[in-house]
Protein backbone atom coordinates (compact mmCIF):
# COMPACT_ATOMS: atom_id res chain seq x y z
CA UNK A 1 0.00 0.00 0.00
CA UNK A 2 0.79 3.68 -0.08
CA UNK A 3 3.09 5.64 2.31
CA UNK A 4 1.18 8.56 3.52
CA UNK A 5 1.34 12.21 5.39
CA UNK A 6 -1.93 13.30 6.78
CA UNK A 7 -2.65 16.57 8.38
CA UNK A 8 -4.06 16.04 11.72
CA UNK A 9 -5.41 18.87 13.93
CA UNK A 10 -6.52 17.02 16.80
CA UNK A 11 -10.59 16.85 15.82
CA UNK A 12 -12.76 14.15 14.69
CA UNK A 13 -12.59 14.69 11.19
CA UNK A 14 -8.61 14.64 10.79
CA UNK A 15 -8.67 11.57 13.55
CA UNK A 16 -11.11 9.52 11.92
CA UNK A 17 -9.57 10.00 8.70
CA UNK A 18 -6.40 8.44 10.19
CA UNK A 19 -7.84 5.23 11.25
CA UNK A 20 -9.41 5.20 8.04
CA UNK A 21 -6.49 4.96 5.80
CA UNK A 22 -4.86 2.73 8.36
CA UNK A 23 -7.06 0.41 8.23
CA UNK A 24 -6.81 0.34 4.19
CA UNK A 25 -3.61 -0.99 4.79
CA UNK A 26 -1.54 2.47 4.42
CA UNK A 27 1.54 3.39 6.05
CA UNK A 28 0.10 6.62 7.53
CA UNK A 29 2.61 9.61 8.95
CA UNK A 30 0.82 12.09 11.36
CA UNK A 31 1.76 15.83 11.10
CA UNK A 32 0.22 19.09 13.57
CA UNK A 33 1.11 22.27 12.05
CA UNK A 34 2.07 24.80 14.64
CA UNK A 35 1.98 28.80 13.73
CA UNK A 36 3.82 29.78 16.36
CA UNK A 37 1.69 32.53 17.66
CA UNK A 38 1.87 32.90 21.28
CA UNK A 39 -1.67 30.96 23.19
CA UNK A 40 -2.41 30.37 27.23
CA UNK A 41 -0.93 27.09 26.87
CA UNK A 42 2.08 25.73 24.64
CA UNK A 43 1.96 22.60 22.57
CA UNK A 44 3.71 19.11 24.09
CA UNK A 45 3.37 16.97 20.82
CA UNK A 46 6.81 16.04 19.22
CA UNK A 47 7.74 13.14 17.27
CA UNK A 48 9.05 9.79 18.25
CA UNK A 49 12.78 9.46 19.15
CA UNK A 50 12.83 6.35 16.69
CA UNK A 51 11.21 8.09 13.70
CA UNK A 52 13.69 11.50 13.21
CA UNK A 53 12.93 12.77 9.91
CA UNK A 54 15.70 15.97 9.10
CA UNK A 55 12.88 17.83 7.29
CA UNK A 56 10.79 18.07 10.44
CA UNK A 57 11.76 19.33 13.95
CA UNK A 58 13.99 17.60 16.59
CA UNK A 59 12.38 17.03 20.03
CA UNK A 60 11.98 20.14 21.61
CA UNK A 61 12.96 20.49 25.16
CA UNK A 62 10.96 23.55 25.82
CA UNK A 63 7.62 24.98 25.41
CA UNK A 64 6.25 26.63 21.91
CA UNK A 65 2.78 28.59 21.82
CA UNK A 66 0.92 27.36 19.17
CA UNK A 67 -2.87 28.02 18.10
CA UNK A 68 -4.25 25.08 21.10
CA UNK A 69 -2.26 22.84 22.81
CA UNK A 70 -5.07 20.80 23.44
CA UNK A 71 -5.52 20.54 19.72
CA UNK A 72 -1.84 19.25 19.44
CA UNK A 73 -2.13 16.67 22.18
CA UNK A 74 -5.49 15.60 20.82
CA UNK A 75 -3.79 14.99 17.59
CA UNK A 76 -0.78 13.06 19.63
CA UNK A 77 -3.48 10.50 21.49
CA UNK A 78 -5.33 9.82 18.81
CA UNK A 79 -1.88 9.15 16.45
CA UNK A 80 -0.55 6.56 19.82
CA UNK A 81 -3.86 5.25 20.23
CA UNK A 82 -3.85 4.17 15.97
CA UNK A 83 -0.06 3.30 16.50
CA UNK A 84 1.55 5.65 13.96
CA UNK A 85 3.98 7.90 14.24
CA UNK A 86 3.34 11.92 14.65
CA UNK A 87 5.35 14.96 14.15
CA UNK A 88 4.50 18.94 15.38
CA UNK A 89 5.52 20.88 12.45
CA UNK A 90 6.89 24.55 13.19
CA UNK A 91 6.22 26.27 10.37
CA UNK A 92 6.14 29.91 11.95
CA UNK A 93 7.98 31.11 8.84
CA UNK A 94 5.02 29.62 6.46
CA UNK A 95 2.22 31.43 8.50
CA UNK A 96 3.71 34.72 8.94
CA UNK A 97 3.04 34.55 4.89
CA UNK A 98 -1.04 34.09 5.89
CA UNK A 99 -1.06 35.97 8.67
CA UNK A 100 0.67 39.10 6.63
CA UNK A 101 -2.25 38.64 4.28
CA UNK A 102 -4.53 38.19 6.49
CA UNK A 103 -3.54 42.09 7.86
CA UNK A 104 -3.12 43.27 4.41
CA UNK A 105 -6.61 42.55 3.11
CA UNK A 106 -8.60 43.84 5.79
CA UNK A 107 -6.44 46.94 5.94
CA UNK A 108 -7.53 47.59 2.09
CA UNK A 109 -10.95 47.02 3.48
CA UNK A 110 -10.97 43.63 1.53
CA UNK A 111 -12.47 40.22 3.86
CA UNK A 112 -9.94 37.71 3.37
CA UNK A 113 -10.26 33.79 3.80
CA UNK A 114 -7.16 32.66 4.98
CA UNK A 115 -8.36 29.10 5.65
CA UNK A 116 -8.05 28.73 1.61
CA UNK A 117 -4.84 30.43 1.36
CA UNK A 118 -4.03 28.05 4.12
CA UNK A 119 -4.65 24.81 1.89
CA UNK A 120 -3.34 26.45 -1.18
CA UNK A 121 0.23 27.25 0.58
CA UNK A 122 0.74 24.99 3.23
CA UNK A 123 -1.91 21.63 3.72
CA UNK A 124 -1.38 21.08 -0.22
CA UNK A 125 1.54 23.55 -0.84
CA UNK A 126 4.80 22.83 1.82
CA UNK A 127 3.05 19.86 3.47
CA UNK A 128 4.04 18.24 -0.13
CA UNK A 129 7.20 19.33 0.40
CA UNK A 130 7.42 17.39 3.92
CA UNK A 131 5.87 14.31 2.15
CA UNK A 132 8.48 14.42 -0.72
CA UNK A 133 11.25 14.34 1.83
CA UNK A 134 9.44 10.76 3.45
CA UNK A 135 9.01 9.57 0.07
CA UNK A 136 5.25 9.72 0.84
CA UNK A 137 3.25 9.18 -2.17
CA UNK A 138 -0.21 11.09 -1.07
CA UNK A 139 -1.18 14.09 1.11
CA UNK A 140 -4.48 13.54 2.81
CA UNK A 141 -6.42 15.59 4.90
CA UNK A 142 -9.73 15.36 6.85
CA UNK A 143 -11.63 17.92 4.76
CA UNK A 144 -15.43 16.70 3.36
CA UNK A 145 -14.73 16.69 -0.31
CA UNK A 146 -14.00 14.08 -2.93
CA UNK A 147 -11.93 13.01 -5.36
CA UNK A 148 -12.72 11.12 -8.67
CA UNK A 149 -10.70 9.46 -10.82
CA UNK A 150 -11.22 9.29 -14.68
CA UNK A 151 -9.93 8.67 -17.97
CA UNK A 152 -10.45 12.05 -20.46
CA UNK A 153 -9.50 11.97 -24.39
CA UNK A 154 -6.54 13.63 -25.29
CA UNK A 155 -7.02 17.90 -25.18
CA UNK A 156 -5.41 17.84 -28.65
CA UNK A 157 -7.68 15.89 -31.48
CA UNK A 158 -4.93 13.36 -33.64
CA UNK A 159 -1.92 14.46 -30.83
CA UNK A 160 -1.05 11.03 -28.73
CA UNK A 161 -1.37 10.97 -25.60
CA UNK A 162 2.05 11.93 -22.78
CA UNK A 163 0.43 8.57 -20.90
CA UNK A 164 1.14 6.63 -23.50
CA UNK A 165 -1.76 4.15 -23.28
CA UNK A 166 -2.68 3.81 -26.52
CA UNK A 167 -6.36 4.42 -25.46
CA UNK A 168 -6.57 8.33 -26.21
CA UNK A 169 -6.82 9.12 -23.29
CA UNK A 170 -5.13 10.10 -20.42
CA UNK A 171 -6.03 9.82 -16.29
CA UNK A 172 -7.65 12.51 -14.72
CA UNK A 173 -8.50 13.73 -11.41
CA UNK A 174 -11.39 16.07 -10.75
CA UNK A 175 -12.29 17.38 -7.13
CA UNK A 176 -16.24 16.74 -6.04
CA UNK A 177 -18.07 17.81 -3.57
CA UNK A 178 -18.76 16.03 -0.04
CA UNK A 179 -21.57 13.08 0.23
CA UNK A 180 -22.72 15.40 3.26
CA UNK A 181 -23.68 18.53 1.95
CA UNK A 182 -23.99 20.17 5.13
CA UNK A 183 -20.43 19.68 5.56
CA UNK A 184 -19.30 19.94 1.89
CA UNK A 185 -15.30 21.62 2.24
CA UNK A 186 -14.82 21.40 -1.63
CA UNK A 187 -15.13 25.51 -2.12
CA UNK A 188 -12.11 26.25 0.58
CA UNK A 189 -9.65 23.79 -1.79
CA UNK A 190 -10.49 24.93 -5.19
CA UNK A 191 -6.84 27.12 -5.35
CA UNK A 192 -4.42 24.06 -5.41
CA UNK A 193 -2.98 23.31 -8.06
CA UNK A 194 -4.30 20.90 -10.21
CA UNK A 195 -1.71 18.85 -11.35
CA UNK A 196 -1.23 17.91 -7.56
CA UNK A 197 -5.26 16.78 -7.14
CA UNK A 198 -3.60 12.97 -8.20
CA UNK A 199 -1.36 12.99 -4.92
CA UNK A 200 -4.25 14.07 -2.64
CA UNK A 201 -6.32 11.88 -0.51
CA UNK A 202 -9.36 13.10 1.36
CA UNK A 203 -10.99 10.08 3.39
CA UNK A 204 -13.84 11.13 5.10
CA UNK A 205 -15.76 13.35 1.83
CA UNK A 206 -17.16 10.15 1.38
CA UNK A 207 -19.00 9.81 5.04
CA UNK A 208 -21.67 12.07 6.61
CA UNK A 209 -20.74 13.76 9.86
CA UNK A 210 -22.84 11.66 11.79
CA UNK A 211 -21.20 8.80 10.71
CA UNK A 212 -17.59 10.00 11.16
CA UNK A 213 -18.60 10.49 14.80
CA UNK A 214 -19.89 7.26 15.29
CA UNK A 215 -16.46 5.49 14.13
CA UNK A 216 -15.14 7.90 16.26
CA UNK A 217 -17.00 6.63 19.45
CA UNK A 218 -16.94 3.14 18.41
CA UNK A 219 -13.02 3.69 18.19
CA UNK A 220 -12.90 4.66 21.60
CA UNK A 221 -11.38 8.26 20.43
CA UNK A 222 -11.98 11.00 23.22
CA UNK A 223 -12.13 13.88 19.94
CA UNK A 224 -15.62 12.12 19.24
CA UNK A 225 -17.59 14.42 20.76
CA UNK A 226 -15.32 17.40 20.06
CA UNK A 227 -17.38 20.28 18.93
CA UNK A 228 -16.11 22.05 15.05
CA UNK A 229 -13.31 24.59 15.32
CA UNK A 230 -15.25 28.19 14.47
CA UNK A 231 -12.24 30.41 14.88
CA UNK A 232 -9.22 31.23 12.84
CA UNK A 233 -6.37 29.41 14.25
CA UNK A 234 -4.01 31.99 14.88
CA UNK A 235 -6.47 34.28 16.12
CA UNK A 236 -5.93 33.20 19.66
CA UNK A 237 -8.23 35.60 20.86
CA UNK A 238 -11.16 35.35 18.74
CA UNK A 239 -11.38 38.78 17.98
CA UNK A 240 -9.78 39.42 14.24
CA UNK A 241 -10.03 43.30 14.51
CA UNK A 242 -7.92 43.04 17.36
CA UNK A 243 -5.19 40.80 16.26
CA UNK A 244 -4.75 43.49 12.93
CA UNK A 245 -4.57 46.44 14.77
CA UNK A 246 -2.45 44.96 17.10
CA UNK A 247 -0.17 43.64 14.39
CA UNK A 248 -0.71 46.09 11.57
CA UNK A 249 2.71 48.67 11.06
CA UNK A 250 3.04 51.50 8.79
CA UNK A 251 6.87 51.76 6.69
CA UNK A 252 8.16 53.51 10.15
CA UNK A 253 6.98 50.66 12.26
CA UNK A 254 4.51 52.99 13.58
CA UNK A 255 0.74 51.62 14.14
CA UNK A 256 -2.01 52.60 11.41
CA UNK A 257 -4.97 54.02 12.73
CA UNK A 258 -8.16 53.36 10.10
CA UNK A 259 -10.63 54.56 12.25
CA UNK A 260 -13.12 56.30 10.46
CA UNK A 261 -16.95 57.31 9.77
CA UNK A 262 -20.19 55.55 9.01
CA UNK A 263 -22.22 57.05 6.79
CA UNK A 264 -25.16 55.86 4.85
CA UNK A 265 -24.95 55.42 0.98
CA UNK A 266 -27.09 59.01 0.97
CA UNK A 267 -23.58 60.17 2.52
CA UNK A 268 -25.35 61.17 6.30
CA UNK A 269 -23.22 60.30 9.04
CA UNK A 270 -24.62 58.06 11.22
CA UNK A 271 -21.56 57.31 13.45
CA UNK A 272 -17.74 56.48 13.57
CA UNK A 273 -15.82 53.21 14.25
CA UNK A 274 -12.45 51.92 15.73
CA UNK A 275 -10.98 50.59 12.49
CA UNK A 276 -12.00 49.31 8.72
CA UNK A 277 -11.12 46.00 9.92
CA UNK A 278 -13.74 44.91 12.00
CA UNK A 279 -16.24 45.38 8.78
CA UNK A 280 -17.21 43.04 5.61
CA UNK A 281 -19.64 43.24 3.30
CA UNK A 282 -23.09 42.14 3.95
CA UNK A 283 -22.18 42.59 7.55
CA UNK A 284 -25.86 43.49 9.79
CA UNK A 285 -24.97 42.55 13.29
CA UNK A 286 -22.03 44.88 15.43
CA UNK A 287 -22.55 47.65 13.61
CA UNK A 288 -22.76 50.27 16.05
CA UNK A 289 -25.33 52.44 15.60
CA UNK A 290 -28.94 52.15 15.62
CA UNK A 291 -31.01 52.91 12.83
CA UNK A 292 -34.26 51.65 13.48
CA UNK A 293 -34.63 49.14 11.13
CA UNK A 294 -31.99 46.50 9.73
CA UNK A 295 -28.93 47.87 7.62
CA UNK A 296 -25.88 46.47 6.12
CA UNK A 297 -22.62 47.09 5.81
CA UNK A 298 -22.71 47.71 1.30
CA UNK A 299 -19.22 49.61 0.71
CA UNK A 300 -15.99 49.70 3.00
CA UNK A 301 -13.53 52.79 0.95
CA UNK A 302 -10.25 52.44 2.79
CA UNK A 303 -8.62 55.20 1.58
CA UNK A 304 -11.24 57.65 3.45
CA UNK A 305 -11.88 54.74 6.09
CA UNK A 306 -15.27 55.19 5.73
CA UNK A 307 -17.93 52.15 6.15
CA UNK A 308 -20.89 52.74 3.78
CA UNK A 309 -23.88 51.00 5.33
CA UNK A 310 -27.06 50.40 3.42
CA UNK A 311 -30.79 48.70 3.27
CA UNK A 312 -30.46 44.97 2.03
CA UNK A 313 -31.54 45.36 -1.61
CA UNK A 314 -29.01 47.91 -1.71
CA UNK A 315 -26.51 45.22 -1.66
CA UNK A 316 -27.72 42.93 -4.78
CA UNK A 317 -25.59 42.60 -6.77
CA UNK A 318 -26.50 40.84 -10.68
CA UNK A 319 -22.35 40.00 -11.66
CA UNK A 320 -19.01 40.04 -10.76
CA UNK A 321 -15.13 39.65 -11.62
CA UNK A 322 -12.80 37.80 -9.71
CA UNK A 323 -8.51 37.51 -11.15
CA UNK A 324 -5.99 35.31 -9.49
CA UNK A 325 -8.24 32.48 -11.25
CA UNK A 326 -7.30 28.71 -10.43
CA UNK A 327 -9.05 25.92 -12.87
CA UNK A 328 -9.23 22.37 -11.89
CA UNK A 329 -11.27 21.26 -14.74
CA UNK A 330 -10.95 22.20 -18.41
CA UNK A 331 -13.39 24.81 -19.48
CA UNK A 332 -16.03 25.25 -22.57
CA UNK A 333 -14.63 27.84 -24.83
CA UNK A 334 -16.82 31.25 -24.40
CA UNK A 335 -19.28 31.74 -21.46
CA UNK A 336 -20.77 28.39 -20.24
CA UNK A 337 -23.25 27.67 -17.63
CA UNK A 338 -22.43 26.47 -13.92
CA UNK A 339 -23.54 27.22 -10.28
CA UNK A 340 -21.40 29.76 -8.23
CA UNK A 341 -20.77 30.60 -4.81
CA UNK A 342 -19.27 33.39 -2.70
CA UNK A 343 -18.83 32.73 0.48
CA UNK A 344 -17.93 29.18 2.00
CA UNK A 345 -21.31 28.88 3.62
CA UNK A 346 -23.70 30.66 0.94
CA UNK A 347 -25.89 27.77 -1.12
CA UNK A 348 -24.40 27.55 -5.06
CA UNK A 349 -26.18 30.20 -7.46
CA UNK A 350 -27.49 29.10 -11.14
CA UNK A 351 -25.06 32.09 -12.99
CA UNK A 352 -23.52 32.50 -16.53
CA UNK A 353 -19.56 32.27 -16.71
CA UNK A 354 -16.76 33.54 -18.62
CA UNK A 355 -13.39 33.75 -18.65
CA UNK A 356 -11.90 37.15 -19.90
CA UNK A 357 -8.98 37.50 -22.70
CA UNK A 358 -7.10 39.45 -19.21
CA UNK A 359 -7.70 35.77 -17.78
CA UNK A 360 -10.16 37.33 -15.28
CA UNK A 361 -13.61 35.78 -14.71
CA UNK A 362 -16.85 37.14 -14.71
CA UNK A 363 -20.33 36.07 -13.41
CA UNK A 364 -23.64 36.84 -13.98
CA UNK A 365 -26.12 35.36 -11.78
CA UNK A 366 -29.27 34.79 -12.66
CA UNK A 367 -30.98 36.30 -9.25
CA UNK A 368 -29.09 38.62 -7.36
CA UNK A 369 -26.63 37.90 -5.05
CA UNK A 370 -26.43 40.10 -1.57
CA UNK A 371 -22.70 40.38 0.85
CA UNK A 372 -20.86 39.37 -2.55
CA UNK A 373 -17.20 40.92 -0.39
CA UNK A 374 -14.58 41.48 -2.56
CA UNK A 375 -11.55 39.98 -0.80
CA UNK A 376 -13.52 36.46 -0.55
CA UNK A 377 -13.23 33.64 -3.58
CA UNK A 378 -16.08 32.83 -6.23
CA UNK A 379 -15.99 28.73 -6.91
CA UNK A 380 -17.76 27.48 -9.92
CA UNK A 381 -19.46 24.09 -9.90
CA UNK A 382 -20.52 21.80 -12.92
CA UNK A 383 -22.76 19.75 -10.59
CA UNK A 384 -20.79 18.21 -8.29
CA UNK A 385 -17.75 18.90 -9.82
CA UNK A 386 -15.60 21.59 -8.97
CA UNK A 387 -14.19 23.87 -11.52
CA UNK A 388 -12.43 26.49 -10.05
CA UNK A 389 -12.66 29.85 -9.01
CA UNK A 390 -10.57 33.28 -8.36
CA UNK A 391 -10.64 36.06 -6.05
CA UNK A 392 -13.56 38.70 -6.13
CA UNK A 393 -12.95 42.06 -7.22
Amino acid sequence: MSRIVLAMYGGVDSSVAAWLLKDAGHDVIGVFMRHGEEAQEACAADGPADFRLPIFNPRANHKQGCCSASDAEDARRVADKLDIPFYALNLQAEFRQIIDYFIAEYTRGRTPNPCVQCNNWLKFGKLFDYADSVRAEFVATGHYARLSNRHTPCAVEGESCSEGNGTGTVPTTYLLRGIDDTKDQSYVLFGIERRLLARMLLPVGEYRKPQIRAIATKLGLRVADKKDSQEICFVTSGKHDEFVRQRRRGVDGGSIDMSGEIVTTEGRLVGTHPGIERFTIGQRKGLGVAMGEPYFVVRIEPETKKVVIGRQEELARSELTARDCNWLSDLPRGDFRCTAKIRYNSPPAAATAERLSDGRLHVTFDEPRYGVAPGQAVVLFDGERVLGGGWIE
